[in-house]
């Protein structure tokens, strides 16, 4: 499955700018919400097993889900977090996260893409899981490359985040519990190859246009739409853009304006 091996390549990049950090490194925060950079590698690295674990031991994983659901009730998922990696830190945890993945990436290079895998949520195909942890693992990753300085060059891998970014739309409602404003609209990207990327029915009335880079970063809340140079045009567009989100889990709101950059270093 072409996703696992796209996992492991956004892991890799991520990997490849935290290498040389020292384990004192990992007690620097981030621009998303206080979180170090430790924070981030238990998160990923956690909900990489949990998707693994869907695969290899549904019973384990529904356990798992259930200790989730009992020990945070809605809450903060961080101090589950730091529990369940039980002390791991700094240079250990990059290397045992690095690993992991590794793993899990083989693994799913052959599984059957349109196998049904539980999650938090409704389940999902192993592709749409996969798919997933890539998204999860580029979007966390921009707090850590924008915290190190190091600007991101993206591959047209991401496509997958951008199919989940589309596939999400009504979902960004949905999770709100607000009427969805109508059809999706056109959507017409600029893929980091040079490729272009067209989705929905074709409008110049309703529709956004621009970098896939941009459109990602706005699907998953790691920039404010006004902090790129997305063309958004329409009212269906402008709302959705205004709140996008192409993960799991209750509403959040993107960060204002100005919140998050490349810091200078």
């Amino acid at each position: 499955m072409k996703e696992a091996n796209d996992f492991k390549t956004e892991s890799d990049a991520l990997y490849g700018v935290m290498k040389d950090l020292s384990d004192a490194d990992f007690r620097e925060s981030t621009q998303f919400k206080g979180w170090t950079l430790n924070d981030v590698l238990e998160h990923l690295h956690m909900w990489n097993w949990a998707a693994n674990e869907s695969y290899v031991n549904e019973n384990s994983f529904s356990t798992f889900i259930g200790m989730v659901m009992s020990e945070t009730k809605g809450g903060s998922l961080k101090p589950f977090e730091r529990k369940w990696i039980d002390g791991l830190y700094g240079r250990d945890l990059l290397e045992t996260w690095r690993e992991f993945y590794n793993n899990m990436a083989l693994t799913f290079e052959n599984v059957d893409p349109k196998m049904r895998l539980k999650w938090a949520g409704p389940s999902m195909s192993a592709r749409s899981s996969i798919s997933a942890r890539l998204m999860e693992t580029w979007a966390h990753g921009q707090e850590v490359f924008d915290h190190l300085g190091v600007v991101r060059k993206d591959g047209d891998h991401i496509r997958s985040i951008v199919v989940l970014g589309i596939n999400t739309f009504e979902w960004t409602y949905v999770t709100r519990g607000q009427a969805i404003p109508g059809l999706l609209p056109f959507v017409r990207l600029t893929s980091p190859s040079g490729e272009l990327w067209e989705f929905g029915s074709e409008s110049e009335t309703d529709c956004v246009e621009g970098l896939a880079t941009e459109f990602c970063q706005v699907v998953t809340q790691v920039r404010s739409v006004a902090d790129t140079r997305l063309r958004v045009s329409g009212g269906v567009a402008l709302n959705w853009m205004s709140k996008a989100q192409c993960f799991a889990g209750g509403a959040e709101s993107p960060p204002e304006p100005g919140a998050r950059f490349r810091s200078v270093k």
